[in-house]
């Protein structure tokens, strides 16, 4: 299903679509395309575009391509989904250690919507973080592990 996103493949254009989405949630996969757990959350997104494209626009990025970004947002679990608005980077309460980035696909196409709208909202007044209108259960877990510190 990823062929019906869009696709960033270099920093330039990461950097392009960042500066220039206004008034809507910049939603960045950072991922792999032949990845299970990716094509998974693809699916998601591309059946979900047109519901959210009055508060969102979608981007899919393969990670290889653009490793600035992925150093940058310390990205080493994908999928990694990272929101925007205004060319501000959105975080999100998720109830894990890491508010810039939400690891793993979504459980159900509502999710995605429920998160779309509630960065959109919170964006919409001000807001650089916002709480997750997902269940804490239902968010995938991992573990932070720091080297040589």
């Amino acid at each position: 299903m990823s062929y019906v996103l869009s696709r960033l493949s270099s920093k330039k254009e990461v950097d392009r679509a960042i500066k220039e989405t206004e008034d809507k949630v910049l939603v960045l996969r950072f991922g792999k395309e032949n990845d299970l757990v990716c094509m998974q959350l693809d699916e998601i997104l591309a059946k979900n575009q047109h519901a959210v494209s009055q508060m969102a626009t979608i981007f899919i990025v393969d990670i290889d391509s653009v490793p600035v970004y992925a150093r940058y947002f310390d990205i080493t679990l994908i999928p990694a989904t990272v929101f925007f608005f205004n060319g501000q980077h959105m975080k999100v309460d998720w109830s894990t250690p890491d508010h810039t980035k939400f690891i793993g696909s979504f459980k159900c196409s509502q999710d995605f919507i429920d998160v779309i709208e509630v960065v959109y909202r919170g964006a919409m007044k001000g807001k650089l973080i916002v709480e997750s209108p997902i269940a804490p259960q239902d968010v995938p877990k991992y573990s932070l592990l720091y080297k040589e510190i």
